[in-house]
């Protein structure tokens, strides 16, 4: 590890200390100021913004992620003050009880310290991760991709003069360099840094997974399958289908591969009706083809190859999948799936009971459009990311999620024998 990042990771360390003697109130405010803040300089994020977006074309998946409007700011902001809104995940008691010697037991909910945060083209991440991380009392390591340089270099300037201007450490939020090295040093910083979460493509993912000594939480990749069952009602599927595939391409939670009963073929074509207002490509296997043929445009209608299948697309793009029976979707969510958002359109109760049972996923829905994973839309205010693993945490990560234990145990001088 080179010295320069060893010194901001110790200097991280104090702030930690410092952050976990701020009430939380003091933490509510601060968070305000820098929506507030945020709010009066969206001209200097737009203009930072702009110039990241000019390096990139229209045509990358990732621009889209990239970009920043009015609008978002806005919603980003506001999700900022829900955060600050929401009651602190710290100091809970998760278990009390007195053992027969009369020692008394607390187990209780704290800050993990300093938590690193690696992410892509996503400059909203740096917004969400400062408001995650310091209402639940751990300071932020931020390491984002050289896409969205410019963008990440405004807000952490306005984050910084904030926490400033209200006698804070400004190492409660910090930016690391545009540097690869970075990534390996804090991916290896045993001791200094507590928790790593990568936010991102697979190969981000799988590239942190390989070389981190750290703990990693798994969050971003997500292969969705929305199935439309033998009892699936057609307005229910067309509405979900389309809004899953067609909210917003670029995002974790969107539909990548539509499964189909095949004594549903007939039905395929007005299912699909929406998605050709979109412009969405289908590739579709040799039945679900035959069914749309001269029912969906020729020029977005293509055979499904093997690699159309486990593919996360982040475009307007979804493969067809035609199944014979209920086991048959099973078979194929569980050999393609993420582990992400998985979605069964049907009216039949015991297939929404198996569905649910059986789907190994972080979120399964019934009737619902995979499209409320991410974005605040499970009332946590915002995520730090969808977690696809299976220890500690799973699904959106919030506030909660944020937080680990420590066990508090008091007596009056019990000693063992």
């Amino acid at each position: 590890m080179t010295t320069d990042l060893s010194h901001i990771l110790d200097n991280a360390r104090v702030a930690a200390n410092k952050l976990n003697l701020i009430d939380d109130a003091t933490i509510a405010r601060v968070l305000c100021a820098v929506a507030d803040e945020a709010d009066r300089q969206v001209d200097y994020i737009l203009q930072a913004n702009r110039r990241d977006l000019e390096r990139m074309s229209e045509s990358d998946p990732k621009y889209d992620r990239l970009m920043l409007t009015r609008e978002r700011l806005a919603g980003i902001t506001a999700d900022m003050r829900r955060v600050a809104s929401l009651p602190s995940p710290l100091g809970r008691t998760l278990a009390s009880y007195d053992r027969p010697n009369g020692m008394h037991i607390d187990k209780e909910s704290v800050p993990f310290g300093v938590i690193g945060i690696i992410y892509e083209a996503r400059p909203n991440v740096t917004f969400d991760v400062f408001a995650l991380c310091m209402k639940s009392g751990n300071v932020c390591i931020l390491k984002g991709g050289s896409d969205a340089h410019d963008s990440n270099t405004a807000l952490i300037n306005i984050i910084n003069r904030v926490l400033i201007s209200h006698g804070i450490d400004s190492n409660t939020a910090v930016l690391l360099p545009n540097d690869h090295r970075y990534t390996d040093q804090l991916l290896t910083a045993v001791g200094k840094v507590d928790l790593v979460i990568p936010r991102g493509s697979s190969r981000l993912i799988n590239y942190v997974r390989e070389h981190a000594l750290v703990p990693v939480i798994e969050t971003g990749a997500g292969i969705c399958h929305t199935y439309f069952d033998e009892a699936g009602d057609l307005e229910k599927g067309r509405r979900i289908v389309c809004n899953a595939k067609t909210r917003r391409v670029s995002v974790c939670n969107a539909l990548d591969c539509l499964i189909v009963h095949q004594k549903r073929l007939t039905d395929l074509p007005a299912l699909c009706a929406p998605l050709a207002e979109k412009q969405v490509i289908i590739y579709a296997d040799p039945q679900a083809r035959d069914a749309l043929a001269g029912q969906y445009p020729d020029e977005l209608l293509q055979p499904a190859t093997a690699e159309s299948f486990g593919t996360e697309f982040l475009d307007y793009k979804m493969a067809i999948k035609t199944v014979a029976s209920f086991d048959e979707a099973l078979a194929h969510i569980a050999r393609y799936s993420s582990k992400h958002s998985e979605c069964i359109v049907t009216e039949d109760e015991e297939h929404k009971r198996r569905f649910t049972r059986q789907v190994d996923a972080a979120c399964v829905y019934t009737n619902v459009s995979t499209a409320f994973t991410d974005g605040g839309q499970f009332g946590f205010g915002a995520e730090i990311g969808i977690s696809t693993q299976k220890l500690h945490a799973r699904g959106p990560m919030a506030l909660p999620e944020l937080t680990t234990y420590k066990y508090i145990i008091s007596g009056n001088g019990q000693t063992r024998e």
